[in-house]
């Protein structure tokens, strides 16, 4: 049964759950969700009364009765281990947003050059939700009314225990990817990177580089891997820190006027340092030994330079 926040408050024996070995919160304790937008997340969902029917599932979620969690446009479903032999089914449905309302919204990306960079770094732009009210849309929901929850267990409660300790491991799903978050609204992470490279890439460049770019849809005067699916670093650690020993291929071009930190400037202070230095200034003496390594490569492998 479809459940849009009924305020009826029957709630069933209590009853102890079977032990269950499925995902677990990785906060043992206190608030849960690391970052900005995950604790947005369950500040929107406190924020619609909903008391401590919400709490109900921090148990739960810690206790690993989750056993899957899957988001999907315009659905989240999981299975959560009760205190019946079969285990519950969760979903959790948010209207995804329309084609027309996603290209209002990635136009508007497209006017902030940095956040294309912070995306690509799988950080969530602070000020996100800016452009979607400036578009009269909204990433997470505004109201209880806009969740539709249902759950197969006998709790008529919204949220029950199930439907709340999904809430809570979904939240840590977006700590680990933001772009789980544009998925429920509509986009997937390749379909969301891809148009806003093919719709903004001259626009990001030029905002780097501080140059003016010709044609409808230039390409980015220096290499950016554009891939959504990178190796995990656990597969690849043995060889992650080795220099690559071949470069036929690659295309090695410095642009006059360019400074070849560019990028760092556009990046701005970011919201996190190392013992008080910020992560731009760390960076930079590494693009500075990037551009003379680029410099001598190129004029030993260019003959008359």
């Amino acid at each position: 049964m479809d459940r849009y926040g009924s305020s009826f408050e029957w709630y069933p024996p209590p009853s102890k759950p079977r032990l269950a070995d499925g995902l677990r919160a990785r906060s043992r304790r206190g608030a849960i969700g690391d970052t900005w937008w995950s604790k947005r997340f369950i500040d929107v969902l406190e924020s619609f009364h909903m008391g401590t029917r919400l709490t109900r599932g921090r148990s739960y979620a810690r206790a690993g009765q989750v056993l899957e969690l899957e988001v999907t446009p315009g659905e989240v479903t999981s299975s959560v281990q009760g205190s019946r032999v079969k285990p519950y089914k969760v979903s959790i449905r948010l209207l995804p947003l329309s084609e027309k309302d996603w290209t209002m919204v990635e136009q508007a990306m497209e006017e902030r050059a940095v956040f294309l960079a912070k995306l690509l770094a799988g950080d969530m732009p602070h000020d996100i939700e800016e452009v979607f009210s400036s578009c009269r849309l909204s990433l997470f929901p505004e109201s209880l009314r806009d969740l539709s929850t249902d759950c197969s267990c006998p709790d008529w409660a919204n949220p029950c225990k199930h439907i709340a300790a999904t809430f809570y491991l979904l939240a840590e799903a977006f700590d680990g990817d933001p772009f789980l978050i544009f998925q429920w609204r509509g986009r997937t992470k390749q379909e969301l990177l891809s148009r806003l490279v093919t719709r903004g890439g001259g626009t990001q460049a030029a905002a780097f580089t501080g140059t003016d770019l010709p044609g409808k849809h230039p390409v980015a005067l220096w290499p950016v891997s554009l891939s959504v699916d990178p190796v995990p670093l656990n597969e690849c650690i043995e060889s992650f820190y080795e220099c690559a020993r071949d470069f036929a291929g690659v295309n090695f071009s410095v642009q006059e006027g360019v400074p070849h930190d560019a990028i760092l400037n556009e990046l701005g202070d970011l919201p996190f340092d190392l013992d008080g230095i910020p992560v731009t200034d760390l960076l930079r003496p590494a693009y500075d030994a990037m551009a003379r390594a680029v410099e001598d490569y190129i004029t030993r492998s260019t003959p008359g330079i």
